[in-house]
C-alpha cells in the first residue's frame, strides 16, 4: 500500500510539473505571436538607445524574456546591426524628434562603440537632438555620450576619467594547488597567451605590447572626444593624469558635461525641446519596438546581394554554437554563398580572439577558394586577432576600426598534465599498454619525455612558418617584413594600417561598399543580407529550453565534483595548437 501511495504521489508531482512547464511554454509561444503585432509610433517620439546591455553583431531574441519563470534567463541581446538600422531609419522619420542615450557603462568592445558613435554622427546631420543622461559614466559610456548635444550628469553621481587600463588574471597558483601542470610550446616574443598558465604576472614583452596598444586606442579616444567637446587632447590627458575630474562639478567645469541635473530636470529639458506640456510624459521607444514599427523591407535587387557572413566568438572545429565559430558550420555557410549566383560579393565580419589553429586554417582555405570566384572583404569588429586575423588574411581587402584589436600573428601549443589533479582531487589513476614507445602521445595523463616535447615544439614552429608565409602572401609583402610584425604581437587598427596588416579604416558599411565596388555593383542596386540567417522565434525557444541539458547532466552525474569536471573539460578544449591572442583582453 505504501508503495502504491508513492507512485500516486510521484504521478501527481509529475503532472504538476508538466502543468507548470506547459504554462510557461504556452506563455512563450503567446509572447512570440504577440511580438509580431504592429507598433505605432506617435508624434514627438524619442528613440531610446540603451547601451547598458550586451551587444552582439546580430541580436538574439529570447521569447521568454518578458514571461519569467525557469526559462527566462537573460533579456534580448541587442544587435549592432539593429542599432545601426534603427539610427538610419530614425534619421529620416518625422515622428522621431531625437535620441536619448542611456550609456552609463556599456559592456561591449571599443570597435562596436565606434560603429555606433559614427552612426550617431550621421544622425546629427538631420538636425534632430541627441541628449544623454547618466547617474555616472565609465570611459566607454562617456565615449558615446560625448557626441550628444546635451550631456546631463546626476549631481550626486560620478565619472571615470583616469585613462584606460587592462588587467589580466593569472592561474599559475590555481594550477599549482590543483595539481595541473601546463606543458607550453610557443613561437614569438609577444605570444603571451600562455603566460596566464605559467607565470604569476606579465612578462616585459607583454607589458610593452599591451601598453602600446592601450596608448594607441586612448589617443584615438581623446581625439574623437576633443572634436566633440572642443577640449584639446593634451588638456584631456592632463585631466586624467591629475585626477582633476573628481566629482560632477569638476566634470562640468572642465566641459566634459553640459549640465548637472536629476532625471526630472533632464526630462523637463527634453520636453522643452519637444515643445510639449511639462505634465505630459515623453514617449520613449526602444530599438526593438522601433524596428517593428518601421518599413524594414530591404532595398536593392534581390538578385544582386552583398552577403555579410558573421564570424563571432572563439574558433573551434565542428559546428560551434552560441559564442563560438565552428569551422564546419562556417565552411558550409561560405560554400553556399560561393555557389549562390545571386550573391555577388561577401563581407566576412570577424569578431574573434582566435582559437584552434586547425579550424582557423580550414576556414582560411575556404575563404581563399571563395575569393577566386567573387570578392571577399574582411570587416574587423572589436577584435580580429590570431585565428581571427588568420581568417581575414585570406580576403581580398581588410577593413578595421581604428580601435580594433588585431594582429597577434603567432601560434602556441598547450597540453595540460592532469595526472595529479585527477589522482588527488578525484581519486582517478591511469595505466595502460601500447605497441610502440609513444603510442599514447601526446598525453595529458603522464609526464612527456624531452624527445616528445621537442616534437611538439617542432610542430608549433612549423605552424608558425605556415601562418607567417600565408599572411605575407595575403598582404603581398616579404615574409621577412611580415615576421617583424608577427611574433604574436597585437596592434590597434591604426597601427595595423600603418604597418600594412589592414587596408582601410572603417566599419562594416565601409566594407560593404568596398565589396560592392569590387563586384562592379552601383550604389542602390544591390541588397545587403546577413548570414547565417537569424533563427525563428520557435527555434530560439527550443534552443533556450534544451541549451542547459548538458550542464544539468554534469551536475546530476558528478554532484559536488561537477565544478572539477567542468574545469577539466574547459582545459581539454584549450589543448592542442592554438592561434589565440594574449589573454582575455578587456580594456576599461
Amino acid at each position: 500500500m505504501l508503495q502504491f501511495f508513492k507512485y500516486v504521489l510521484a504521478t501527481m508531482v509529475g503532472l504538476f510539473v508538466f502543468f507548470i512547464v506547459s504554462i510557461f511554454l504556452l506563455a512563450g509561444i503567446g509572447a512570440m505571436f504577440s511580438s509580431d503585432e504592429t507598433v505605432v509610433i506617435s508624434d514627438k517620439s524619442v528613440l531610446r538607445l540603451d547601451l547598458n546591455k550586451p551587444i552582439q553583431e546580430v541580436g538574439v531574441e529570447n521569447p521568454f524574456s518578458g514571461v519569467g519563470g525557469p526559462f527566462a534567463g537573460e533579456e534580448n541581446v541587442v544587435g549592432l546591426k539593429d542599432i545601426v538600422e534603427a539610427l538610419k531609419s530614425a534619421q529620416k522619420d518625422d515622428k522621431i524628434q531625437g535620441i536619448y542615450l542611456k550609456t552609463e557603462g556599456p559592456s561591449t568592445g571599443w570597435a562596436t562603440l565606434e560603429e555606433i558613435r559614427n552612426q550617431l554622427a550621421e544622425f546629427k546631420k538631420s538636425k534632430k537632438f541627441v541628449v544623454a543622461y547618466g547617474e555616472s559614466f565609465t570611459e566607454k559610456g562617456y565615449y558615446i555620450a560625448s557626441i550628444a548635444d546635451k550631456i546631463y550628469l546626476n549631481p550626486a553621481g560620478g565619472m571615470e576619467w583616469n585613462g584606460l587600463s587592462a588587467e589580466y588574471s593569472f592561474f599559475k597558483g590555481t594550477f599549482d594547488k590543483l595539481g595541473v601542470k601546463p606543458e607550453v610550446f610557443r613561437v614569438g616574443e609577444f605570444k603571451s597567451a600562455i603566460e596566464m598558465f605559467v607565470r604569476p604576472d606579465m612578462s616585459e614583452a607583454s607589458k610593452k605590447q599591451s601598453l602600446e596598444l592601450l596608448t594607441a586606442i586612448n589617443d584615438h579616444y581623446l581625439q574623437k572626444i576633443s572634436a566633440s567637446r572642443g577640449v584639446s587632447p593634451s588638456v584631456l590627458k592632463g585631466l586624467a593624469d591629475s585626477l582633476a575630474v573628481e566629482n560632477p562639478e569638476s566634470a562640468l567645469k572642465n566641459k566634459l558635461v553640459t549640465n548637472l541635473g536629476y532625471w526630472d530636470e533632464f526630462e523637463n529639458y527634453v520636453k522643452g525641446v519637444l515643445k510639449t506640456d511639462l505634465k505630459k510624459d515623453i514617449t520613449y521607444i526602444g530599438v526593438d519596438k522601433y524596428l517593428k514599427s518601421t518599413n524594414t523591407s530591404p532595398e536593392g535587387d534581390y538578385n544582386k546581394r552583398v552577403a555579410i557572413l558573421v564570424a563571432e566568438g572563439e574558433i573551434n572545429s565542428g559546428d560551434g554554437g552560441d559564442g563560438s565559430i565552428g569551422s564546419n558550420k562556417f565552411v558550409k555557410e561560405l560554400k553556399k554563398l560561393r555557389d549562390d549566383d545571386k550573391v555577388k560579393a561577401i563581407v566576412v565580419r570577424i569578431n574573434s580572439p582566435g582559437g584552434s589553429a586547425l579550424a582557423s586554417d580550414v576556414m582560411w582555405r575556404e575563404i581563399q577558394m571563395t575569393n577566386k570566384v567573387k570578392p571577399v572583404i574582411a570587416s574587423m569588429s572589436d577584435v580580429a586577432a590570431s585565428g581571427g586575423y588568420y581568417m581575414a588574411m585570406a580576403c581580398d581587402k581588410i577593413v578595421a576600426q581604428p580601435n580594433t584589436i588585431t594582429g597577434s600573428i603567432g601560434i602556441f601549443g598547450l597540453i595540460f598534465n592532469v595526472t595529479d589533479f585527477m589522482n588527488n582531487k578525484l581519486g582517478v589513476t591511469f595505466d595502460g599498454v601500447g605497441t610502440n614507445p609513444h603510442a599514447d602521445w601526446p598525453t595529458a595523463t603522464r609526464d612527456m619525455t624531452d624527445f616528445e616535447k621537442s616534437m611538439i615544439q617542432k610542430s608549433v614552429e612549423e605552424g608558425y612558418e605556415k601562418f607567417t608565409t600565408k599572411a605575407a602572401a595575403g598582404r603581398k609583402m616579404p615574409v621577412e617584413k611580415l615576421k617583424t610584425l608577427a611574433q604574436g604581437r597585437v596592434w590597434s587598427g591604426v597601427e595595423a594600417k600603418a604597418n600594412g596588416l589592414v587596408d582601410a579604416l572603417g566599419g562594416v558599411n565601409d566594407a560593404v561598399k568596398i565589396a560592392a565596388t569590387a563586384a562592379k555593383l552601383k550604389e542602390g542596386e544591390y541588397r545587403v543580407r546577413y548570414y547565417p540567417e537569424k533563427k525563428k522565434p520557435l527555434e530560439e525557444m527550443l534552443t533556450k529550453i534544451m541549451g542547459d541539458e548538458e550542464e544539468k547532466a554534469l551536475n546530476k552525474n558528478f554532484g559536488e565534483l561537477a565544478a572539477y569536471a567542468k574545469m577539466y573539460k574547459k582545459l581539454m578544449n584549450m589543448g592542442g595548437m592554438q592561434t589565440r591572442m594574449p589573454y582575455e583582453m578587456v580594456i576599461k
